[in-house]
């Protein structure tokens, strides 16, 4: 499964969070460490919805960047 990642650029650090997994978030000094930091609570998510016989979410969330004129 893929899911949607935001990750989001603080003063000093970097945050992610899964708009399908709410809760699921994570932080990191870097990008790669807030990409692999994120993968992990993913995938620990998901094993605690299992745990609690949880149905897990399918990946609905999807993006798009659009560029605008800012003059």
């Amino acid at each position: 499964m893929k899911y949607t990642v935001i990750i989001e650029k603080g003063e000093s650090s970097y945050g992610a969070f899964v708009p399908d997994l709410p809760g699921c978030i994570a932080a990191g000094k870097t990008e790669d460490e807030v990409l692999n930091l994120i993968k992990e609570a993913i995938e620990f998510h998901i094993e605690g919805l299992k745990e609690e016989e949880i149905a897990i979410p399918e990946p609905h969330f999807d993006f798009a960047q659009v560029e605008i004129n800012n003059d």
